[in-house]
């Protein structure tokens, strides 16, 4: 595919896409391309989306993949936002399957995080359960605090 695509728009296996597979590798470049054609024109077109229709305490939306969706966060929900970065060395990441492809893990969607964020927490996610259940209790724990 060569043109921007959404998988509503073209038929695609949503499902499929969601997963680490070949399938998905073949439409990730149009599907950045297709994104970021949508931020260009709606800077908070996905995070309008992602919380439209929906009213709880706490909202915990993962995979936020720019400044400009941190932004659109903090000026809607003001001091409330919690940020929360996941990170595993490039070790872990390679033993989980993960190969850099240039073009697609040097793109903004791919590292627009990686400065100028100042996160309220940092969970790393390396392969040990137990260090990972205790970050996640103490996020949790947290959250409950300010409810």
């Amino acid at each position: 595919p060569t043109e921007p695509c959404s998988p509503q728009e073209h038929g695609l296996d949503f499902q499929r896409l969601l997963d680490a597979s070949t399938y998905k590798e073949m439409f990730r470049q149009d599907m950045i391309r297709w994104g970021e054609e949508k931020r260009r024109t709606d800077p908070g077109f996905f995070c309008r989306a992602a919380v439209e229709g929906a009213l709880q305490p706490v909202w915990v939306v993962s995979d936020t993949r720019r400044l400009s969706d941190v932004e659109w966060f903090r000026d809607a929900y003001g001091h409330v936002v919690q940020t929360v970065r996941v990170v595993a060395t490039e070790e872990t990441r390679k033993r989980r399957n993960w190969v850099f492809v240039t073009g697609v893990d040097d793109a903004e969607s791919e590292c627009g995080l990686d400065q100028g964020v100042a996160f309220d927490w940092v969970i790393t996610n390396d392969g040990d359960e137990v260090a990972l259940g205790e970050q996640l209790e103490m996020l949790v724990q947290s959250l409950h605090r300010s409810l």
